[in-house]
């Protein structure tokens, strides 16, 4: 929104940039001019005067900014490998989240990979006057819950269509050929449905499908496309194009990173940057919407009963068939205050906190899944309460952290339209009633997508960039798994425990096939290891 910013500074610019917008905002208004902007960003801005630096990160923590302070020094950028020669001349791993990563897959912030270097808090600025760093919170969502929701269903529907309209219309100002990613979903369908409805010429859809794989959706995308009448590109590509993209993951991310979906969405970014220089893509519209089916878990587990016999439960349901031993170790959660994170981990077939504490050689010090209860001025229900944990951690240090480091890997900026800080604030206070209804998730946001897609193109299960990652560890990958989950590797790196390993892959590659993201994450933090460490 850098030109309305630019109207109500009311003076002459010298281009027609928003870093200058930026720049004379700050002179204007100080570090609360960061409250105006509307989209994106990490920024640095350093005024002479006063001999300080000013950090700001966006609300929702969508651009990546690292930092560490020491030795008199404020050190920052937007890579963690940009800091490993001013920080550490020997970079030392932190436990701590190592632990994060096998519990959860990827590794919440404010921590990193390393040892003094952290990620800079979302919807905060920070102020550095040469001995200290100090950083303000500016926005947080749980202080944007509201004590009640009075809106009806109609008038709720009207303000959310017009909302994800003028969100969409904000994120198409560019001066470079843009498009969007439509995998066919929710989501990204509706995305392109509000940028189509806008635009006076079709615009540029993109979908990538693996062959002969009960994962590709290209079909649907195609078929949304043509109803929206856009220029779409798709590409059909080979299991072998994505395996080679294995080793160009490990290197983006700078630090272990467990989802493989980043493979597809590196994949479907290369081909889109043929064509276009700026994406719009569909996230955060299941954390805002109670689009997981782990929300539905969420509520589950609030019934008093299972709470008070969920060992016995978990126990029996172990003798059943596999789905219900999945099932078991979701109900069998440590404690209430350590639920959502249990339930994530769990949801993703990822290691439980017991697990890790007989797996990792070395457990740090407050070793323990996330523990974050919020404060709002409404009380939220499980799912909601679920939701809200997924848009601090999920949500920021995963979805986000995978869009953009593929995305940027191709020189391609990608645009999230659903995290435009008014449409979350108005989500937020949506009644629970309007998201999930008759049994039906993401209802209000559909009963808005329906008014330019039909509902009939929907009707099957979700899948997204999705990979078979289950497949591939058996096969293409098997190699990689031999390589790197191989005693003398594992022993060497002296992370986990060799004969947890061994047992683990024995188990998956004969009987538990669900266990596929764990020997994953094992697989990645080694690779990770040996290519930046040892």
């Amino acid at each position: 929104n850098y030109q309305e910013i630019a109207k109500e500074l009311a003076i002459t610019f010298q281009t027609h940039s928003d870093s200058e917008v930026i720049l004379e905002a700050f002179i204007r208004w100080g570090p609360s001019f960061v409250n105006k902007l509307n989209g994106m960003f990490a920024l640095a801005i350093y005024a002479i005067e006063k001999k300080e630096l000013y950090l700001f990160r966006d609300r929702l923590g969508v651009k990546p900014l690292y930092y560490s302070t020491q030795k008199e020094q404020l050190l920052f950028g937007s890579e963690l490998k940009s800091l490993l020669p001013g920080v550490l001349s020997k970079p030392v791993i932190n436990k701590k989240a190592v632990y994060y990563f096998l519990h959860l897959g990827y590794i919440p912030e404010p921590i990193s990979i390393y040892q003094n270097i952290l990620k800079f808090p979302a919807g905060s600025y920070g102020v550095y006057d040469g001995n200290a760093l100090q950083i303000h919170s500016y926005w947080k969502s749980e202080d944007k819950v509201e004590a009640s929701a009075s809106l009806d269903f109609d008038s709720a529907k009207k303000q959310l269509k017009e909302l994800i309209t003028s969100a969409v219309q904000y994120r198409m100002i560019a001066d470079v050929p843009f498009g969007t990613f439509l995998s066919g979903g929710i989501d990204s369908s509706m995305v392109t449905a509000a940028a189509q409805s806008i635009s006076s010429k079709p615009i540029k859809t993109f979908s990538i499908g693996i062959k002969d794989s009960k994962f590709n959706e290209a079909e649907f995308a195609k078929k949304i496309s043509t109803h929206l009448k856009t220029e779409h590109y798709e590409y059909q590509v080979t299991e072998q194009d994505a395996l080679a993209l294995v080793d160009q993951m490990i290197n983006a991310y700078d630090e272990p990173f467990a989802d493989s979906s980043s493979i597809p969405t590196m994949l479907v970014s290369k081909m889109a940057r043929q064509e276009v220089t700026m994406t719009l893509s569909g996230d955060g519209g299941d954390e805002l919407f109670q689009g997981y089916g782990m929300y539905n878990w969420a509520m589950r587990l609030n019934n008093p009963l299972l709470q008070a016999n969920r060992h016995w439960i978990a126990l029996l349901m172990k003798q059943l068939p596999t789905r219900y031993q999945r099932a078991a170790d979701v109900i069998k959660y440590p404690s209430r205050n350590t639920l959502p994170s249990h339930l994530f981990s769990q949801e993703q077939y990822l290691f439980s906190d017991k697990e890790l504490q007989s797996l990792l050689l070395e457990t740090p010090n407050e070793s323990h899944p996330i523990q974050h209860s919020f404060t709002t001025k409404r009380a939220l229900n499980p799912a909601e309460a679920q939701a809200l944990f997924d848009m601090h951690y999920y949500l920021k240090d995963d979805l986000l952290t995978k869009v953009d480091r593929a995305s940027m890997q191709f020189s391609l900026e990608t645009r999230t339209p659903f995290l435009d800080y008014r449409l979350v604030e108005f989500a937020l206070n949506l009644p629970y009633e309007f998201k999930v209804q008759k049994g039906i998730s993401k209802y209000i946001l559909k009963e808005v997508l329906y008014d330019f897609i039909p509902a009939s193109y929907f009707d099957r299960p979700k899948w997204g960039f999705s990979i078979p990652m289950d497949k591939w560890l058996k096969t293409d990958l098997r190699p990689m798994v031999d390589k790197y989950l191989s005693e003398e590797l594992v022993t060497k790196a002296g992370l986990v425990q060799w004969d947890k390993v061994k047992s683990l892959k024995s188990a998956y590659f004969t009987s538990k096939p669900y266990l596929y993201n764990r020997v994953w994450a094992l697989v990645v933090l080694h690779k990770w290891y040996y290519t930046f460490i040892a």
